[in-house]
């Protein structure tokens, strides 16, 4: 006979409830799905939450431009309170852009999504099971919230997709000229954006782990060659470039049929690389999309496969110069070439080597794979008696020579590199001067296009860095996918409580500020501190690119739990749900809170108690620019590094406005004065160090027990003192009573302290929210 407990059944988003008994091994199903139809948010659901948040952390905006140009009325000056012809205000200008940027975003992703998923079961059928391992019961957290049903089936996901599909024909309904005319409402609109990113995010990565039996959240997953000196460049040579991994995995799949694996090399960059590497770790990953051109000019590549998203529009014409054939898989990038998926392989494939065709267009993925392998072998024979991408020491001097100084390279280089001054000691024989150009390199080819003396500026400094320093070679663990309950069980509590000072999650593009190097630093940095590094993209990438005074990885030097002082890879940039999930997950599981059409209240526990951060240092795409806005909507602040800016927008509280930092007391129903912590939601950093400062800040939640309150503040004051030389000037903020205080640093904070002329609150820890209803009144 079953043993039976009596518990509290909860309606979703609500606390009152009556006393019911249930079986015990049915009480993950019994929190997860209450009875009766849970109806999916529409745009205006969430806006009273969304109001919450943008009146404690109003938008600040910084403008690219300060012109509208969107109607035929324009252009029309913005500028001092100035009004367009439509009545547009500078603020709704720019939060109709963050909008825009955040529903391109969105509509990539769930494009990705759609594909996968249609893909998936037209090969498995609609009744195949969603099985993400034994330790995986609570599986799509952001899709029980979102839609309010747990996907059992392949079938499921098309629910979530086809929501997903109608909110945003709405929301981009809403970006036409004379729509909404509250910048407030149209940052609402931006998080539901958002969030319909974050839930396309995870519908496409279970897809994708189910069909293609990737990890099921192994914390040992293989580690996997990361770098272009990995590649041998005695075979022939596939580069799969993109994020939808789908002809990628039939190249991989055609060769394990032919029992050719070892015969092929087959590489990847971006996403579709992680994702390659999930489904067989015999492939290697070049690097992230900083990689793409760099390493397209060393001519290594026999055949390049492209799918869709981060693909470069000039690929074709670099891979044409050096004899490289280029096969387009995808709709949504098809590069002007003529569709041959109904065509025979082999005829494809002579077309390809004889050079009639300069590139193809397959959408059937099968036939791409198929083709890619065979067009591969064929053409390396060929291009290897013909072509050599990396240059020598003399041809490397010879070039240098031809610069003139002009620094045109630098006036259009993104992040300003003196690379003029390179070439100067190139020409001298000094090839090692291009050692910090090459780290800081975003390989953006601005400086190519830009050059006088047409000098091929990348292919000079990828070649004197290999010259000198020799390959690049590094590991990355492959990307795991979701986070296990079993991990979520046994550190929620202390996460809750502060005892485990913080989740970092480092992700985002590879347009880094300076060297990528610094991704690394700040990973290592903290995860010596015990926090919990999450990582995934292209920043996973940047992180297995260098390594300790032992020569190893930080792959190899921390596990890959989910657990204080691990890194977790979760995967490609869809692998981003998991972060977020493993938040909902603590909630749920540690917490008990219903999930199941129950955002806000989810939303409302994350951010009082949940003490995660996203660290986004490079950014570049509107997809990133998405995944922050929803990420932002789950009450998880997101740091920016400098090229934030760019995404024109920023939510930062002010710390003096005490009004904005009220709520209530669950417990009791009070209204109380909450500590400003987190302090912003979306913010940016200059620098490393002031990052890292920001990131054991906005870790600190108002429900810090004593212990963990006393574990944030050392972390925060230690790096603030080491970089700073001081203690933080708004460390009273963050000091309820004298409890809070580290112990060895006493002395020294009571001082500053009573400069500041702090006050002690109640020792009685309260249990915050920022929703009355949830708070149980007396």
């Amino acid at each position: 006979m079953e043993e039976k407990l009596l518990i509290k059944k909860l309606k979703a988003g609500n606390i009152a409830g009556e006393q019911i008994e249930i079986e015990i091994g049915d009480i993950e199903e019994y929190w997860e799905e209450p009875q009766g139809p849970t109806p999916m948010p529409s745009i205006m659901d969430l806006r009273e939450w969304d109001k919450k948040l943008l009146t404690r952390y109003p938008p600040l905006y910084t403008p690219i431009c300060d012109m509208c140009c969107f109607c035929a009325y324009g252009k029309c000056d913005l500028t001092k309170n100035k009004r367009g012809a439509c009545g547009i205000s500078q603020e709704s200008q720019q939060a109709r852009r963050v909008t825009l940027e955040a529903i391109i975003g969105a509509t990539c992703h769930g494009a990705h999504a759609e594909h996968l998923v249609k893909e998936m079961i037209n090969r498995f059928g609609r009744d195949y099971p969603i099985d993400l391992g034994r330790d995986v019961e609570i599986e799509a957290p952001i899709f029980r919230v979102v839609i309010g049903s747990k996907p059992r089936t392949l079938g499921d996901l098309e629910k979530g997709v086809k929501y997903a599909q109608e909110e945003l024909l709405k929301l981009t309904a809403t970006i036409h000229a004379g729509q909404e005319a509250s910048y407030i409402d149209r940052e609402s609109k931006a998080f539901h954006a958002g969030m319909l990113d974050d839930l396309l995010l995870e519908i496409g990565d279970i897809a994708q782990i189910v069909g293609y039996n990737f990890p099921k959240g192994d914390p040992n997953a293989p580690l996997v060659l990361l770098g272009p000196g990995t590649i041998e460049k005695e075979k022939p040579a596939i580069l799969c470039i993109g994020h939808n991994v789908l002809p990628a995995a039939e190249v991989i799949a055609y060769l394990e049929e032919k029992n050719m694996e070892d015969a092929v090399e087959v590489a990847g960059i971006c996403c579709t690389a992680h994702d390659m590497v999930r489904r067989s770790s015999k492939v290697k990953i070049v690097g992230n999309l900083a990689h793409q051109l760099k390493f397209i000019e060393t001519g290594i590549a026999d055949v390049i496969m492209l799918d869709e998203q981060c693909v470069r529009e000039d690929i074709k014409d670099i891979a044409e110069k050096y004899g490289s054939i280029v096969i387009a898989t995808n709709e949504k990038a098809c590069l002007g070439f003529e569709e041959k998926s109904k065509e025979d392989a082999d005829k494809i494939v002579d077309e390809l080597v004889s050079g009639r065709l300069k590139g193809v267009l397959i959408t059937d993925p099968v036939k791409a794979g198929e083709v890619a392998v065979k067009a591969a072998i064929k053409i390396r024979e060929k291009r290897k008696m013909k072509l050599k991408g990396l240059l020598s020491r003399e041809e490397v001097m010879d070039w240098a020579g031809k610069c003139v100084a002009c620094e045109a390279c630098q006036r259009t280089c993104p992040v300003n590199l003196h690379i003029s001054e390179a070439m100067k000691g190139a020409r001298e024989g000094r090839l090692e001067a291009f050692k910090e150009i090459k780290e800081l390199c975003v390989g953006c080819m601005r400086c190519n296009y830009a050059c006088r003396a047409e000098i091929p500026i990348t292919q000079v400094m990828e070649s004197a860095y290999r010259i000198t320093y020799g390959e690049s070679k590094g590991y990355v663990r492959a990307g795991r996918g979701p986070i296990t309950d079993v991990e979520i069980r046994n550190v929620g509590r202390p996460i809750v409580f502060g005892e485990i000072p913080g989740i970092v999650v480092f992700a985002g593009c590879s347009n880094v500020p300076n060297s990528a190097r610094e991704i690394a630093e700040m990973v290592d940095e903290f995860a010596k501190r015990n926090y919990i590094i999450v990582t995934t993209g292209c920043a996973a990438m940047a992180i297995g690119e260098y390594k300790d005074e032992e020569g190893k990885t930080l792959y190899e030097k921390y596990p890959g739990e989910f657990d204080a002082g691990g890194l977790v890879n979760l995967g490609s940039c869809v692998s981003n749900s998991h972060a977020l999930g493993a938040a909902i997950k603590v909630a749920h599981i540690f917490a008990k809170r219903n999930l199941r059409g129950n955002f806000e209240e989810i939303a409302d526990y994350i951010h009082n108690r949940v003490g995660a951060v996203a660290v986004v240092w490079g950014t570049y795409s509107q997809k990133a620019h998405a995944i922050c806005t929803g990420v932002a909507r789950w009450g998880i602040p997101v740091l920016y590094g400098p090229s934030g800016m760019r995404y024109t927008r920023l939510l930062v509280g002010d710390k003096e406005n005490k009004e904005a930092w009220h709520g209530y007391d669950a417990r009791t129903g009070k209204e109380i004065e909450l500590e400003p912590c987190p302090d912003e939601l979306i913010t940016i950093a200059e620098t490393k160090e002031e990052a890292m400062i920001k990131i054991a800040r906005l870790c600190i939640r108002a429900n810090d027990t004593l212990k963990g309150r006393q574990i944030k503040l050392t972390h925060y004051i230690d790096l603030h003192k080491r970089f700073y030389k001081t203690l933080p000037e708004d460390l009273h903020y963050y000091i309820r009573n004298e409890q809070d205080i580290p112990i060895t640093m006493k002395d020294e904070i009571m001082e500053f302290l009573k400069s500041k002329g702090w006050k002690p609150k109640s020792r009685e820890m309260p249990d915050p929210t920022l929703v009355e209803r949830l708070a149980r009144k007396k």
